[in-house]
């Protein structure tokens, strides 16, 4: 039952990954894993549950080969731009490359030893390449068409290799001679596929000239065609030891035995365009096998043709048989016996590499732990929950599919009803997994169904002919054998443009329609007949539901709105802003309480109705999400779109309380622990507290504390001795934001010598992120060494310019360091600084001379007053005065002109500095 509890955040979880769009795959000697081609990347992927181990970059260019080594250690990939890589599975790091092709390569093989990779190229030539050294061994041409495959003999010691091209061709060469030895011509189309027998004595070569061809090696000799009729991609030969050929029938085997000379036939397996799987024999060319029902998708369409199987490999051990699709489907195929004790391949397993673009989805299910999958394909892929492995496809539908819906019946029976551009719709009975009933009459593709909420006898649906139709559900049938004609009840030509969404009231009153030509309108159940019309939209409606307990309904349009209307009279009760661009879904959430809206931008938003107010947002998709079905026993919400990505979504509301309130209790905890040390100045202890808390400014403060000590460089070092490299990377973004300041900019270095002597430089260029974090550091460093520069030449400037003034005494500047500031080679400023200092010495002269001429003038004058006895015993004293006033104020004009040489000084050294 869905919980009334308000939701304020989801966690995704991706239930699906692509792995694969086609192309070349390798599969491990044991099975366990394979590489294929994603575009212009390689993904290694885990056999049991699609899990992607790793993504290896490619150069952009699309893959066109992929091979293993026999030991699983290394990875051999080429690509459109004929770039040749050897991948370390160990380290999944490219340890070398290079271009030995003038066009792509389009197959490549190791020998069994491991030493030789052969290639084969689009420019008509088969190149042997040496691994270990790097360098080409042999150059073969004289293919006439694209070589399409090579294969080494089994046996390491007869050096012999195949290759097939899309000249009708087999060419033999052999290494030691580097000549080629035979030409195998028996094939009027392109090789596709070679295979050779356990025991080297005989070739397979497949073609798409409907034949399998077989030759003796020893005497490379026609052996004898056999006819498949149908356009062949891959031969496998089924040799002794392996699952496939310990349960072939020992009757059939025993036959195949007596018919022949005596000697042990060759059973091989053959897959093409008609998706069938056969097992033949060499002895007479006899099918063993074949499969009664096509797994893959097969078009009988003339202007698109689709094939059926692309490749196929037998695994190693007991593993059975993987067959590849033109969908990028992975099928796994393991032998059994029927009760008659006849030979069949049981599917059991399918992996989906590639989605290509989800338009819709749905929950299946008693306890929903089904997920129905609709993408521009002509199936049905319904995925467990639990594996997210595809349990099973519904195929029925000739064009691809629009629009699904699920519903338990009242027998309790899980039935989905899909919509398709073959203007049909198909009911699906979940557990014999198969078609009960078809309904056609619509002129146009069908892009919404929907069922009865309540009865769940009868089903609605809207098509591109602007029609909706009513469909009964009386007289289905729980036999698969019978595909039941369904019948219509009621038909309203309802809107101006396509219908693109349904949706059925909670008590089947009701049926609201949201068309593309900007409208919503309200239809009475069963008669089809309008209630009212729902008109504010400025673009197409794209979804529209019902609430679970109030009388409205919810609309979602291209216009970037979702808005309530009310039943009864259809006035817009609500109108919700906030998504960049057209919404395409919107769904009710915690008994109407809530819901959650999908848009164009592959944004995900969570909604509160009452307050209006959008609560998260949520970015997982890279294209449109087309695609969104919430749980209604879990709620869990399941998205998809363009990008072919689904994404389950678990309400972590109540877990993300709980890990709040946990977290602030460390918090609380840890805060009193780091104020306790402080208080004991147990600084080793306070720094890893406030540094595991992430709390920068109580790092700073511990940091300035420590500065002023003798020993605080030693406990900041033991403090960092137990950081791990992602911390370092954390300190340092801290040095860098306190660096940016020149109040801290003297603890930030401080710290960072710190670091430096624990670190070694090559420790630090590894770590993540560094260049960044040396791009925002260095440039303040520099300039506060710059201030600090201009600082240390400033006080020189002073203690000159000091001294000059005589306000230094000699003594004291004695006690300073000589220093020498004026550069050697003399300029303009030095001459007007000597010119200055001249003018400062004649200064000085002068004063002295002045000096002296006063002294005899007074001294004079006063010995005439006392020879004429009208000297004053005072006038001495009064001269003094008199001459030490004229004396300071020749003083202040000398300061006055050395103060102007200080200047010079100044403005001289400043220029230089």
């Amino acid at each position: 039952m869905a919980s009334t509890l308000i939701k304020k955040n989801f966690r995704c979880t991706p239930a699906f990954q692509q792995f694969y769009t086609g192309g070349p795959f390798a599969v491990s000697s044991d099975g366990s894993f394979m590489a294929c081609a994603y575009n212009d990347q390689i993904q290694i992927v885990n056999t049991s549950d699609s899990s992607i181990l790793s993504t290896l970059e490619g150069d952009t260019e699309l893959v066109t080969a992929l091979t293993l080594s026999p030991d699983d250690k290394h990875l051999y990939s080429a690509s459109h731009s004929r770039q040749i890589r050897v991948w370390d599975l160990s380290s999944f790091t490219c340890q070398r490359s290079w271009k030995g092709h003038d066009g792509p390569v389009m197959g490549m093989v190791c020998d069994s030893s491991g030493g030789l990779l052969a290639t084969a190229g689009s420019d008509r030539k088969v190149l042997v390449w040496d691994i270990s050294g790097g360098y080409c061994t042999h150059f073969f041409q004289g293919h006439k068409g694209i070589v399409t495959t090579v294969v080494f003999h089994p046996d390491p010691q007869n050096l012999i290799l195949f290759s097939g091209s899309d000249d009708a061709t087999v060419r033999v060469w052999n290494l030691d001679s580097k000549k080629c030895i035979a030409v195998l011509e028996k094939h009027f189309s392109s090789v596709t596929s070679l295979g050779i027998s356990e025991n080297g004595s005989t070739l397979l070569s497949a073609g798409r000239d409907k034949v399998v061809n077989l030759w003796n090696l020893p005497n490379y000799s026609f052996r004898m065609t056999v006819p498949s009729y149908e356009v062949l991609e891959a031969v496998c030969v089924i040799n002794p030891g392996t699952a496939l050929a310990a349960a072939l029938d020992q009757s059939q085997l025993s036959i195949m035995k007596k018919k022949g000379t005596g000697s042990t036939p060759i059973f091989f397996l053959t897959a093409g365009e008609r998706g069938i799987l056969r097992i033949w024999s060499s002895e007479g060319g006899i099918c063993l096998y074949e499969q009664q029902a096509s797994d893959a998708v097969i078009s009988s369409s003339e202007e698109e043709p689709k094939l059926g199987f692309t490749s196929a490999v037998i695994l190693p051990s007991n593993q059975g048989l993987l067959c590849v699709t033109a969908d990028q489907q992975f099928l796994f195929y393991s032998p059994t016996h029927s009760e008659e004790m006849k030979f069949h391949l049981n599917l059991t397993k399918r992996l989906i590499g590639y989605n290509e673009e989800i338009v819709d989805l749905k929950f299946m299910g008693v306890d929903e732990q089904y997920l129905a999958v609709a993408t521009n394909l002509e199936q049905v892929r319904v995925y467990d929950l639990q594996s997210m492995a595809c349990s099973y496809v519904l195929s029925g539908h000739t064009e691809p599919v629009l629009c699904l819906d699920t519903c338990v019946s009242s027998s309790g029976k899980t039935l989905l009803v899909s919509g398709s551009k073959d203007n049909s719709i198909r009911v699906w009975e979940e557990e014999n997994r198969c078609c009960i009933g078809l309904a056609t009459g619509h002129m146009g593709a069908v892009g919404a169904v929907a069922f009865s909420k309540k009865r769940k006898n009868f089903i609605v649906s809207g098509s591109s002919d602007h029609a909706i139709k009513l469909w009964s559900l009386d007289g289905l049938s729980d036999r698969c054998n019978e595909v039941v004609k369904l019948q219509t009840k009621a038909v309203v030509a309802a809107h101006k443009k396509d219908i693109n969404a349904l949706a059925v009231a909670p008590d089947d009153s009701l049926v609201c329609s949201g068309s593309q030509d900007r409208t919503a309108c309200l239809w009475r159940l069963p008669d089809l007949v309008l209630v009212v019309e729902l008109k504010g939209h400025k673009r197409g409606i794209w979804s529209v539901e019902f609430s679970p307990v109030d009388k409205c309904v919810m609309t979602a349009s291209g216009d970037k709105t979702i808005k309530i209307w009310s039943v009864s009279n259809g006035s817009c009760l609500k109108t919700f802003e906030g998504h960049p661009s057209g919404v395409l879904r919107a769904s009710f959430l915690s008994r109407g309480a809530q819901f959650v809206s999908s848009d164009a931008d592959g944004l995900l938003k969570l909604w509160t109705i009452k307050s209006n107010e959008c609560v998260a947002t949520f970015d997982q998709h890279e294209n449109k999400v087309w695609a969104l079905s919430v749980g209604r026993k879990t709620e869990m919400l399941a998205t998809g779109g363009g990008d072919g990505a689904i994404n389950l979504w678990h309400d972590c509301t109540a877990e993300d309380k709980v890990e709040a309130l946990q977290k602030e209790e460390e918090e609380t905890l840890k805060g009193q622990e780091l104020e306790n040390a402080l208080c004991d100045s147990n600084y080793l202890k306070a720094i890893r507290l406030a540094f595991e808390m992430r709390r920068p400014h109580k790092l700073l403060s511990l940091f300035e504390q420590l500065c002023r000590k003798e020993d605080g460089g030693d406990q900041i070092e033991k403090a960092f001795q137990g950081l791990r490299k992602e911390e370092f990377c954390v300190l340092l973004e801290y040095i860098r934001e306190w660096d940016t300041k020149p109040k801290f900019c003297h603890i930030a270095h401080f710290v960072l010598f710190r670091v430096f002597n624990i670190l070694p430089p090559t420790e630090i260029v590894e770590m993540k992120g560094i260049s960044e974090l040396l791009e925002g550091l260095i440039p303040y460093s520099e300039r506060h060494f710059r201030r600090m520069d201009r600082f240390a030449r400033s006080t020189f400037l002073l203690d000159y310019t000091l001294s000059q003034m005589l306000v230094i005494s000699p003594e004291e500047e004695m006690a300073f360091p000589k220093r020498e500031i004026l550069p050697n080679q003399p300029s303009k400023n030095d001459r007007v600084f000597e010119e200055a200092k001249a003018y400062d010495e004649q200064s000085k002269n002068d004063q002295e001379t002045l000096q002296s001429a006063v002294q005899e003038t007074v001294e004079n004058g006063y010995q005439e007053k006392i020879d004429n006895g009208t000297a004053d015993i005072d006038e001495p004293l009064q001269n003094d005065s008199s001459k030490k006033r004229k004396s300071r104020k020749l003083r202040a004009k000398v300061l006055e002109k050395r103060a102007k040489v200080a200047y010079v000084e100044v403005s001289h050294i400043s220029s230089k500095a």
